[in-house]
Parts: C-alpha cells; structure tokens; sequence
C-alpha cells in the first residue's frame, strides 16, 4: 500500500462514515473489557468526538484491517491509547519494507512503501518492543504473521530492522534488514489521544 497523501481537509470524515466508525469502535470496546479494564466508554467518545483528525486516523486504521481499540491510558499524559488489535496483521498494510531510506536504497522489485513512511501518513505511529509485548499480554495477535516495530536508532543505524510476532506460546523479536517485505508482514500501529 503506498503513503496515503491527503489533504487536511479530507481528513474530516462525512457525518454517517463518523458515526459508523464510531458504533463499530463502541462495539469493539464493550466486547473486549480486558484490554482497557476500568474505563468508560462515553469518555473515550467525548475524547474522540472532539478530535476529529484522531477520528480520521482511527478510521485509516480500520479500513486497513486493524480493528483498532483502547488498549489502557498513557501514565504520563492520561491519554487513552488505541492499537490495532487485529488478530493478524493488518491485511491492508503488508509487503512494505521498514522506512524511507530502505524503500529508496532498494534497487529492485520496490514495495509500494513502508511502514514507517504509511504510519506517518496515517497519524498514528509504530508500536515499539515494549508496547508490543503489553499487546500480547492482552490477547494472543501475530500467531502466523508478523509485524514491524520501531526500531531502536543503533540498530537501523546499522541496516537493521526489529519485527515480532507470537509463536508457541511466546512472543519473539527478530532482525531483518530494513528493506525487506513479506506479504505476512505489516505493522501495528499506536494512536494517543
């Protein structure tokens, strides 16, 4: 999937798309108590209605295939964190290799894009190592694909990139180069609001 390039104004979605975006997150979030214990619903609503550009990339991550849900609160900011929460990784974002320098660097048979790159595009960012495992402590995700992570400085310095995934009952992180893709590799993505 390449970058999305969108205007700021079309990211306002029309009123009958919000409220359905909104219904299939209300549904999502009353269906899977687990990932966001002691929250309410009508105040991540409230949160939502009011950002509407927040709205718009909840929506990217949706249509994309990451059913996207709360996932707890920042403890730092008290912003509620969203995450894509599709039991694989999302369908709509494979075959991208990690960033815009491996895109560039490839010299044959280019992905349409990157990860890194169609994140930005959406509004949302990568989950890194950390917030990956806090995920799979809510759910089993990734059981026969992968998923691209932020990746620490050092090690893409190096030509290197991070991805995860869960496998007999353990989640692994692994090394790849940074300008390879798999067509059971996406990302997952993290939103703040």
């Amino acid at each position: 999937m390449p970058a999305m390039k969108r205007t700021r104004a079309s990211k306002a979605l029309p009123p009958a798309r919000r409220e359905a975006l909104l219904k299939t997150l209300q549904d999502r979030f009353e269906a899977n108590p687990n990932r966001h214990d002691g929250l309410a619903w009508a105040d991540v609503r409230a949160r939502l209605t009011a950002a509407p550009d927040k709205l718009w990339s909840l929506h990217e991550m949706e249509r994309t295939g990451g059913e996207p849900d709360v996932i707890g609160l920042d403890p730092d900011t008290g912003q509620y964190l969203f995450a894509d929460c599709s039991p694989q990784t999302p369908k709509g974002r494979v075959s991208l290799c990690y960033d815009g320098p491996a895109l560039r660097a490839r010299k044959e048979h280019k992905p349409q894009g990157s990860a890194v790159e169609t994140a930005q595009a959406m509004g949302i960012e990568l989950l890194d190592e950390a917030q990956y495992r806090r995920l799979q402590s809510l759910g089993e995700f990734d059981t026969t694909t992968s998923s691209w992570v932020k990746t620490p400085p050092d090690i893409r310095a190096l030509g290197g990139a991070l991805f995860c995934d869960r496998r007999y009952g353990h989640v692994f992180v692994y090394h790849n180069g940074a300008q390879s893709y798999y067509a059971a590799r996406a990302f997952r993505g993290l939103l703040k609001l």
